[in-house]
């Protein structure tokens, strides 16, 4: 047997990190009402910004 073979056998399968969807999730989960409003204030302000933008880059039709 060669050197590679044994260490592939010695060694435990490593697991990948976990994603950053799945660390999000849990410190959501783990932090609850604050998350929550996190999120429905940054909801909040990019619906406010999309309707400013939309109101400030309307056309001026002339009457």
């Amino acid at each position: 047997m060669s050197k590679e073979s044994k260490l592939m056998e010695t060694s435990p399968p490593k697991s990948p990190p976990p994603s950053f969807i799945k660390l999000a999730m849990r410190n959501m989960v783990r932090k609850g009402q604050q998350s929550l409003i996190h999120l429905g204030l940054t909801a909040f302000g990019f619906v406010g910004f999309i309707l400013i933008v939309a109101w400030l880059g309307r056309p001026n039709f002339p009457h």
